[in-house]
């Protein structure tokens, strides 16, 4: 597909126009309203996909979890497997979609991992995440990160203190979700690793409060986000945290989401993953369900 026409959806889906002037101009780059018409479903996320561990997987359980002291109603998905072993936890942090079900997903291949995994749907406090994309991107308008920081952290203790969680507790984060986990590892000491899939960066002189071991995986196609690595990079490395950085040439922002065909890159998304794992099973500690 053309690159144009991945950034300008890219700019779309991260609020930088409404769907009408999305369509006004998609139509200019495909050369017509038919054609533009026929490309959306390629460039949305299409939920029939988002089944790589199913809902009634016998390995796992599942249950909504409502999180405790985040001063709001807060809540979201957890997958674990079954059995009483004791394992380390893993927050799931949507896209600027919401806990949809590729979210729900992940957290399942998370679970599968050896993880409890906790999909949090930060829209829980206007109700929860719609089933309409355009709507949940005009609820992440009213959403403030200083306050999802605080969910985030509350999230942590809620889940350090399960019976079934022995301690550990690690944020794994896409997109918006990423940006989140390099804001969580800034603001909780106590928060043991964070994977951040194309977030966007904390200021330069909030880095020395990060004591979690990161790592960070960059789409190359992705110009908007990979601005700011260099600073990010260079004020890790000049605290001495602890962290991994993967680039990845020739994809794009959201490679990860296998739901969207035109972003979806198998090769890049399976070795991120696999790194994902291995890294949360080295800090965490952890052993495939």
């Amino acid at each position: 597909m053309d690159q144009r026409i991945i950034n300008l959806y890219d700019t779309f889906t991260h609020g930088g126009m409404d769907r009408r002037n999305f369509m006004t101009r998609l139509s200019a780059l495909a050369g017509g309203t038919a054609a533009a018409s026929a490309l959306v479903p390629l460039l949305e996320s299409n939920y029939a996909l988002a089944q790589t561990v199913a809902e009634n997987d016998p390995r796992l359980a599942t249950e909504t979890m409502a999180i405790p002291g985040a001063g709001v109603t807060l809540d979201g998905y957890l997958a674990k497997p079954r059995g009483t072993e004791r394992r380390p936890a893993v927050i799931v942090i949507h896209e600027n979609r919401g806990l949809t079900p590729h979210i729900k997903d992940v957290t399942r291949r998370i679970a599968i991992a050896g993880f409890v995994g906790f999909g949090i749907d930060c829209l829980a406090p206007q109700g929860g995440t719609p089933a309409d994309e355009d709507r949940a991107r005009e609820m992440f308008g009213r959403v403030q990160p200083a306050a999802v920081v605080a969910w985030l952290r509350a999230t942590v203790a809620a889940l350090r203190a399960r019976p079934d969680v022995n301690g550990r507790v690690g944020a794994v984060g896409f997109c918006w979700g990423g940006s989140r986990v390099n804001d969580l590892a800034v603001a909780e000491p106590t928060l043991d690793a964070g994977v951040a899939y194309y977030g966007g960066q904390p200021p330069a002189d909030a880095v020395a409060a990060i004591r979690a071991p990161l790592m960070l995986h960059y789409a190359g196609l992705d110009e908007r986000l990979n601005a700011g690595i260099p600073a990010y990079e260079a004020a890790l490395r000049q605290h001495g945290k602890r962290y991994e950085l993967f680039m990845y040439p020739g994809v794009n922002h959201s490679f990860n989401n296998d739901t969207g065909a035109a972003r979806y890159d198998r090769a890049a998304a399976e070795l991120a993953w696999t790194r994902t794992t291995e890294f949360l099973r080295r800090t965490l500690g952890a052993t495939a369900s």
